[in-house]
């Protein structure tokens, strides 16, 4: 997994890739992100590419840290692997993957 920031010049805004590896959901049909950008609510629909790994590009304020996961086929949560951090997401024991802009 990987995140990729690109600041945007005279914007007070940042491109924010995520990606979701192959291995990370071999099966998946479809993957989104959700996160407190969204309200957790129905996410950020990933494209699925040719090798697998799912990707999304989406725009988001700086100075701010968003938290965020990955919802596969409507069932499964996951973090990604390199976010800025991980906090206790309030709601169960489990993380919140996090950026940091």
């Amino acid at each position: 997994m990987a995140i990729k920031k690109q600041y945007l010049k005279g914007k007070p805004v940042a491109k924010v890739t995520l990606s979701l590896p192959a291995e990370a959901a071999p099966k998946a049909k479809d993957v989104k992100v959700v996160g407190d950008f969204t309200s957790w609510t129905k996410g950020v629909e990933m494209k699925k590419l040719k090798s697998g790994e799912f990707k999304a590009t989406i725009e988001l304020p700086v100075e701010h840290t968003y938290q965020f996961r990955y919802l596969i086929d409507n069932k499964i949560w996951v973090n990604d692997w390199d976010a800025d951090a991980y906090v206790n997401s309030g709601v169960s024991s489990e993380d919140n993957s996090v950026v940091i802009l």
